[in-house]
């Protein structure tokens, strides 16, 4: 028996293997595509943390945060400062709005793209989270909305 179970098993198991590397033509080995993509996350995050390792703290890169920092607010307080401007003085800030009608439109199109493409890039980086796992994995079955599937469905019993 114990013969018998070797030679078997051998067989066997070499059988196995070799349908394992046929099938991984076609469709990739999902752990192994797993395994790869954590060690491409985690290589990519120690390269990350080793650019910013020593933190520099010169004139010039504190100026340089500062600046980084300026468009928001100036922005804001910069449109309550023409809400105050437009009360206490409204014959000069209509003069002012006068003039913005000779800006060309295209100009009014790349204001609009910078300034969307500043505060969107900066949402989408604070949004931005890790991938995870679903909680509640969908089922395996779609829902069907055509008529002659779910007949054909209901006449096979299932």
């Amino acid at each position: 028996m114990g013969l018998i179970s070797k030679v078997l098993g051998g067989g066997v198991g070499a059988a196995a293997d070799a349908v394992v590397d046929v099938a991984e033509v076609f469709r990739p080995n999902a752990t192994r595509e797993m395994e790869l993509g954590h060690e491409a996350f985690t290589a990519s995050l120690s390269q990350h943390g080793a650019e910013f390792q020593y933190g520099r703290v010169g004139w010039f890169d504190r100026l340089m945060n500062g600046l980084n920092r300026l468009p928001r607010p100036m922005l804001a307080l910069g449109t309550l400062g023409m809400f105050v401007y437009a009360m206490v003085d409204p014959l000069s800030f209509a003069e002012r709005m006068k003039g913005l009608d000779y800006v060309p439109e295209p100009m009014w199109w790349l204001l609009g793209a910078i300034v969307s493409f500043y505060f969107g890039a900066r949402e989408l980086h604070y949004r931005r989270r890790p991938p995870t796992a679903p909680s509640n994995p969908p089922s395996r079955r779609v829902p069907s909305t055509n008529p002659a599937l779910e007949a054909w469905r209901s006449e096979r019993g299932g």
